[in-house]
């Protein structure tokens, strides 16, 4: 099976790509919706951000506080650092066995830090996702509800397009929602040949 990245900036679109392979029956670790339910529920994970963040990062029902935890990890890249640090290892040990439960040609894992972290060296094949900067920023905007400086902090905090595109097998443009499609039918039926 190959083992496929997709990764992007912030507002990117990786999810809306992603969601187009599924529709095709390829399987999709998303690794930000894992992290989350890691984050939440591995207790030696949940010990080890406790013990560095201070335990209002989480709400008295356990569950992650996620705006408590970014307002600390995007001010300050030695926090930044230390939470991913965290959980990196783990996503890396979950998203290898769910990659070895799989039973298809190609699956692929979904993440926005997946250069940064190293990850991407443990896959076959990376893709990765661009759009203009104005387009992303509009984007997050709208669906986080923040304002223009704070996606520009946390984009400020990934790699640049052009970064990530250094390490890249392929590339999706996602500026015009109408071609990604034609584009993920293309590197699909690609994918499917190697």
């Amino acid at each position: 099976m190959i083992k496929v990245g997709l990764t992007g900036g912030i507002g990117s679109g990786k999810t809306t790509v992603a969601k187009l392979f599924e529709k095709k029956g390829i399987p999709v670790y998303y690794t930000d919706t894992k992290a989350k339910h890691l984050m939440t529920y591995d207790k030696l994970l949940k010990f080890q951000i406790i013990e560095a963040f201070g335990k209002d990062v989480y709400h008295n029902n356990g569950r992650l506080n996620r705006k408590t935890l970014a307002s600390i990890i995007f001010n300050d890249k030695s926090k930044l650092t230390l939470i991913n640090n965290l959980v990196h290892p783990a996503i890396a040990a979950d998203g290898e066995a769910w990659y070895n439960a799989q039973n298809t040609i190609y699956a692929i894992k979904e993440s926005a830090l997946m250069i940064e972290s190293g990850s991407h060296h443990d896959l076959d094949v990376l893709v990765v996702v661009t759009a203009d900067i104005k387009e992303r920023i509009r984007r997050v905007q709208k669906r986080d509800h923040v304002s223009m400086k704070t996606v520009e902090e946390r984009i400020n905090n990934q790699l640049s397009d052009a970064e990530r595109l250094a390490h890249a097998d392929y590339r999706i443009d996602n500026n015009d929602f109408g071609k990604i499609k034609e584009q993920v039918d293309a590197l699909h039926e690609e994918l499917l040949r190697i």
